[in-house]
């Protein structure tokens, strides 16, 4: 029986299963979007991404050797960068590239790389479970391995481009002593440890952020990831002797070289990277950590390479995006460049810290970034240790939908580790309750040196920073806050640790208004009992504003789903208090372009700054328009006459018109974009993006594609589940995505229709909702 069901001017069909009649010729598996190469590398600008846990290597062969970086989340060194952890070289005899049958294979379904040649084949895997690089070598005839332990950071130097590194980093020189300190290296007879130690006898970063935004009376309370930090590992092989050091330089780096060479010829060799990262009271002790790592390492050998097989096999079985096509076709593309990224952000499945925005785990020399640049490996635009918001939400957002869930915590975590640091700021700032998180902080919750500012006029206030795109733009950690309390949502997950880090951030804005009011007048609410909120800021762009929608829709939303939660989650006088909090908020402010009614960025604002699109934010994430929902119309006409959401209408980095487009229903819109944003990259490696606005591989550019494409094909409101609200008729699809209330709904899609439905658990079937008419078609775009 269908049923037609009318909501708010768009029809919708009750699923109804429709009969197959057509063969399709989609991958059924993800091996079937594996990246092959047949050919070397010039250099590490075409490496391929490897890893596990929290571990990310780049793999490449170049002049006959096979090379990789080794990088593990959290490396942050007195500066607040995140530093590699070095390179390592490998030289086989005879030569993998001797014979004119090379073959490199990112196997995605395994998740390990193998370089295979003249008769010898590598394969380097990532334990999943250990922080441990296993490279794995057999061949039909005997060969001698050289393996070199290559790292740049041999002595301290001053870092190159010193302007682009972290916002702690453009201190100018003469308040802060800026230089990478050097690694200590140390071989034994078969084995090499390498690591950093952050300094205690120099003042680092922190220490100097602390001092210059007026937190010296709190120091001692403050959260600090810096301090005792120690970083590195140890490399080592069964059938490998020391045989001394070397000196070299690669691209634009001076590098020394520890050498470790095989005592024989063998058919088979095994080479063992073990990474450990820790704050410890003394160096003994971190070193007692690696020694534990390494006998975990050995007790674990015959089983942890199908531990680690396992775990990829349940990650891909979690969901998966399948379109038909070949190579050449650009929706087949977009399918196999969002397989390849999740991969690249399940190589972070683990970390105590998030996947960066900027590069990831998987940065390279950045001379082949961008041509200007000369600095060491080590380099990213952005930085290491700031966690930009508006960027970092990007990342996380699709793992709800992939059924990531797990791989959320990381970020979680980050600003539950900070939240201390946050009320601080409120209580030395302004004598108030409630955290204040700024938009780019560093790891420790507080803001990057040149966004506080270092000209500060006299007199401005001491909380604010001084910056132009940064200043007074405090509501991105609500993101979070939703994203959190998505995942009690979609997986009832136990959220009670971060109860308190959403109501410490809605504390903020219900004293820190209310108290800004009464500093320039006598009443604290307006006309009609609603915060002033004034001045602050709709995203970077929309500067001196009052009442910006972002800060509008995030208070409404972070409220109603709080509100929302368990009974078990709110105290009585808890829930009271949030409940009058509800009321003081002001209403959306909306606008006429061209006799069109739209959503406006803010009631008022003094300038516009950047280049984002806030009057969209109630689109995404807030989702209060949209497919479903009431006032569609005027959300649609904001993407479409709006002049500052159409010139800022871009493919890169964190730019989100897929999401838009298709949180909207415009499918034709929507597959436009999509088609731009996941198209590959115009590196060897097809997703390796940027740097656009950020950095290579761009994880953000990544992380929009994929909500993007997760959006055409299925949406959520409430308990209903819209399936198909902007996907393409003529693209035939098999996919598998997750959904509130522990629901996953897997389908096959042949020319528009669905010809195969599962959805687990089979009562929430009768949730699902699928269109038979809601298109804009391009001539109205």
């Amino acid at each position: 029986m269908r049923y037609i069901h009318k909501h708010v001017g768009i029809v919708f069909i009750l699923f109804g299963l429709t009969t197959a009649y057509g063969q399709t010729k989609q991958a059924t598996n993800v091996s079937a979007y594996n990246i092959v190469w047949d050919t070397p590398s010039r250099n590490a600008s075409e490496s391929m991404p490897c890893g596990g846990g929290d571990i990310g290597v780049n793999v490449w062969v170049e002049n006959g050797d096979i090379l990789f970086y080794l990088a593990r989340s959290g490396t942050f060194d007195e500066n607040n960068e995140m530093l590699k952890l070095g390179r390592v070289r490998l030289k086989l005899t005879p030569g993998i590239t001797d014979n004119n049958d090379f073959r490199q294979t990112l196997h995605l379904d395994k998740g390990y790389v193998s370089v295979r040649g003249n008769g010898t084949e590598v394969t380097v895997w990532v334990d999943v479970f250990r922080p441990v690089v296993h490279v794995d070598i057999t061949g039909a005839r005997a060969t001698s391995l050289k393996v070199s332990y290559e790292n740049w950071r041999f002595e301290d130097h001053v870092p190159e481009e010193l302007q682009f590194l972290s916002t702690s980093f453009l201190a100018p020189r003469k308040e802060f002593d800026i230089k990478t300190r050097k690694d200590t290296v140390e071989p034994l007879s078969g084995e090499i440890v390498f690591y950093h130690r952050n300094r205690e006898d120099l003042e680092n970063i922190f220490d100097l952020t602390v001092r210059q935004q007026g937190m010296e009376a709190v120091k001692s309370e403050m959260y600090n990831p810096i301090r005792n930090l120690t970083f590195g590992g140890y490399i080592k092989g069964s059938n490998l002797q020391f045989t001394g050091e070397t000196e070299g330089r690669y691209q634009d780096t001076d590098f020394k070289a520890w050498n470790m060479e095989s005592l024989k010829a063998s058919k088979s060799h095994r080479l063992e990277t073990g990474l450990h990262i820790a704050q410890t009271a003394t160096l003994e002790d971190w070193k007692n950590g690696l020694a534990q790592l390494q006998q975990e390492a050995k007790a674990s050998q015959k089983t942890a390479r199908q531990k680690t097989l396992d775990w990829w096999k349940q990650f891909w079985n979690r969901s998966y995006i399948f379109i038909e096509g070949n190579e050449t076709d650009e929706q087949w593309q977009v399918a196999r460049n969002y397989q390849v990224f999740r991969y690249q952000l399940g190589c972070n499945a683990y970390g105590k810290w998030p996947t960066k925005f900027n590069g990831g785990l998987f940065t390279f020399d950045p001379v082949y970034v961008d041509s200007r640049y000369h600095g060491t490996p080590d380099h990213r635009n952005w930085g290491g240790g700031p966690m930009t918001a508006q960027n970092q939400r990007l990342v996380y957002w699709p793992m709800l939908k992939s059924g990531d869930i797990n791989m959320m915590k990381p970020q979680f975590d980050l600003y539950l580790r900070s939240l201390k640091n946050a009320e601080l700021r409120s209580q030395v700032y302004w004598n108030h309750a409630g955290a204040c998180f700024t938009e780019q902080n560093e790891n420790y919750g507080l803001p990057g040196m040149y966004g506080y500012g270092f000209d500060r006029p006299e007199g401005f206030d001491r909380g604010v920073e001084h910056n132009a795109c940064l200043e007074y733009l405090w509501d991105t950690v609500f993101e979070f806050c939703l994203m959190i309390m998505e995942t009690e949502r979609f997986d009832n997950r136990d959220i009670t640790e971060y109860i308190p880090l959403i109501e410490s951030c809605l504390v903020f804005y219900d004293e820190h208004y209310p108290y800004l009011a009464l500093r320039r007048g006598t009443k604290c609410w307006d006309e009609n009992g609603h915060y002033v909120l004034y001045p602050s800021s709709a995203c970077e762009t929309y500067k001196m504003a009052y009442n910006p929608t972002t800060v509008i829709c995030a208070l409404k939303v972070i409220l109603s789903r709080l509100l929302a939660l368990p009974a078990n989650y709110l105290t009585a006088e808890k829930r009271t208090k949030w409940e009058n909090m509800q009321k003081r908020i002001p209403p959306i402010p909306v606008r006429t372009i061209d006799g069109h009614p739209v959503l406006a960025p803010a009631q008022a604002w003094q300038n516009v700054h950047n280049s984002e699109a806030p009057q969209l934010y109630p689109v995404f994430p807030w989702g209060i328009y949209g497919v479903g929902k009431p006032d569609l119309e005027m959300a649609r006409n904001t993407y479409l006459y709006d002049p500052q959401v159409i010139q800022s209408k871009s493919e890169e980095s964190w730019k989100q018109y897929p999401i838009f487009a298709a949180r909207l229903g415009m499918t034709d819109e929507a597959a436009k974009q999509i088609k731009k944003k996941l198209k590959n990259a115009n590196r060897r490696f097809p997703t390796w993006w940027g740097p656009g606005c950020d950095w290579v591989p761009d994880h953000n550019w990544g992380g929009s594609g994929m909500i993007g494409l997760q959006e055409m094909l299925m949406q959520t409101d409430g308990e209903q589940i819209f399936l198909l609200p902007a996907w393409p008729e003529n693209w035939n699809v098999s996919f598998k995505l997750h959904a509130p209330y522990q629901t996953t709904v897997e389908a096959k899609v042949v020319n528009g229709e669905i010809t195969e439905l599962k959805v687990t658990p089979e009562e929430r079937r009768k949730d699902v909702i699928t269109k038979i008419f809601n298109q804009i078609k391009n001539e109205q775009i």
